[in-house]
């Protein structure tokens, strides 16, 4: 009797062992499927920035700095904001976060500085250099003849490229993933400009980004910026991810 009742605890420990680590390993697997607290504080920094909202903006980068961004990923998201909404966008933002770090200075709050970019050490164009990036970005070669408004005006072609695609993603400041969330923030927030949201929402699919978290990005945007920005990404991203 003794016999079976410790075959019988053995075999409940084992049983009980093996749902724990399924539960871990689910645990684990659902957490890789959501945007961390960094990535959403980076949707909520660019979405605000874009769309003009300064007074909310300034409780987003406090609640940035406090998930663990640090002041330069921070200066980076709003550097990088400024090729899809333009340099006053950005400088207001900039503006913004040096009253942000002024303050929390005042308070004695010391941030993190955190990484500058790393020195890009190449010999190579830069025009060729960016259209390598696009390549990896879209998994698509960049050698096609110029078509739509690169063959209408080729010099936009040329600074997406050797700007864009070269002087500002190169900066390891932020990883590929989080500069596109970047961009995706910006032109959700923009509206008007559905066709490169759609490219880039096929970017994110491309570097990694999962359905899932696209799928909370938008959450984000209806929270952060409107219902009705939300809803026009929300179609796009069905649009993209039934191809």
């Amino acid at each position: 009797m003794k016999k079976i009742k410790i075959k019988a605890l053995i075999l409940f420990m084992m049983a009980l062992s093996c749902f724990s680590n399924h539960l871990k390993a689910q645990i684990n697997m659902n957490s890789k499927m959501e945007l961390s607290p960094k990535e959403q504080s980076i949707i909520s920094i660019a979405a605000l920035t874009a769309n003009g909202d300064l007074s909310n903006l300034k409780p987003a980068l406090n609640t940035g700095l406090e998930v663990g961004l640090t002041i330069n990923q921070i200066k980076e998201v709003l550097v990088h904001l400024y090729a899809y909404c333009g340099f006053p966008r950005s400088i207001r933002g900039l503006q913004t976060f040096m009253d942000v770090l002024n303050e929390r200075k005042a308070k004695g709050i010391r941030d993190v500085l955190g990484a500058e970019a790393s020195p890009i050490l190449e010999e190579r164009s830069k025009y060729e250099r960016g259209r390598e990036m696009l390549w990896k970005l879209t998994g698509m070669p960049q050698d096609d003849p110029k078509t739509g408004y690169s063959a209408f005006a080729p010099v936009i072609d040329q600074f997406l490229k050797e700007h864009l695609f070269a002087d500002i993603f190169e900066r390891d400041v932020l990883t590929y993933s989080e500069r596109e969330l970047v961009t995706i923030s910006v032109l959700a927030s923009l509206g008007g400009v559905e066709p490169m949201l759609r490219g880039h929402l096929g970017i994110c699919l491309n570097i990694g980004i999962k359905p899932e978290q696209l799928r909370q990005f938008v959450k984000i945007i209806e929270v952060t910026v409107g219902e009705k920005e939300a809803n026009s990404s929300r179609k796009i991203l069905d649009e993209v991810l039934k191809k």
